[in-house]
């Protein structure tokens, strides 16, 4: 596996290219990282996006432009004049028991089946907790916000253990964002949140599945890939 960083070159862009990386449009910002894969049949990789101020140093010359990490199963190709890429190998070392710093940002969300349907629909967890608190009477900002919170952080923790991992505190939450775009007469729609904290190792092999093959839905579109280091 390989962890790479990679920064674009906004000349290589068209005006219209330009304003969905800026508006964070996550199905082109999968398009785009395509083409460091160009000889790959199958997406070969899993991306987080950042921006470059938050994620360099001033040796590095940032800019307020977004930066993405890549982990792929090949090596990523540089795009001359557009695509930017630093690769190292990815094959983390775990024992059960290892403490590890996590970032993830995610898309939660719970199966529901409504009357008279016969298949169950996907819903946003956050929306969910917030439909489900209200519907208690439990309508005023706080107990609204505290329950999306809570419904978020159980999302993850009920999934930790298939994981490989258990969640050691509290988590932090933010960057809670909802996405939408039509693609070919069709909508698509999926919501972010991030997450950060301390996971402990449980079992290596199933961290390392999840650390490779990303956690989640919509992975094609930014979520899912876990990202962990050590203290």
């Amino acid at each position: 596996m390989y962890l790479s960083r990679v920064r674009v070159a906004t000349q290589g862009l068209d005006r219209n290219a330009l304003v969905k990386l800026l508006s964070g449009d996550a199905y082109a910002n999968h398009q785009l990282l395509w083409r460091l894969f160009t000889q790959a049949e199958e997406r070969p990789f899993l991306f987080r996006q950042e921006i470059e101020k938050d994620q360099l140093d001033s040796r590095e010359s940032p800019r307020g432009l977004p930066l993405f990490y890549v982990l792929s199963s090949r090596e990523p190709e540089p795009v001359s004049g557009l695509l930017e890429c630093q690769s190292k190998s990815f094959d983390p070392q775990l024992s059960k028991g290892d403490r590890l710093l996590f970032k993830l940002r995610a898309n939660p969300t719970v199966a529901r089946k409504h009357d008279g349907e016969a298949r169950s629909r996907r819903h946003d967890v956050l929306m969910d907790a917030k439909w489900q608190c209200r519907q208690q009477g439990r309508d005023t900002p706080w107990e609204v916000r505290e329950a999306m919170g809570a419904g978020a952080e159980q999302w993850l923790r009920n999934r930790s253990e298939d994981w490989g991992f258990s969640l050691d505190s509290a988590l932090q939450l933010s960057g809670y964002r909802q996405h939408q775009w039509q693609r070919k007469q069709r909508q698509i729609c999926f919501s972010s949140v991030d997450y950060e904290g301390v996971i402990t190792v449980a079992d290596p092999e199933r961290l390392r599945d999840a650390l490779f093959n990303g956690v989640g839905r919509s992975r094609a579109f930014g979520c899912g890939m876990l990202m962990v280091r050590r203290g």
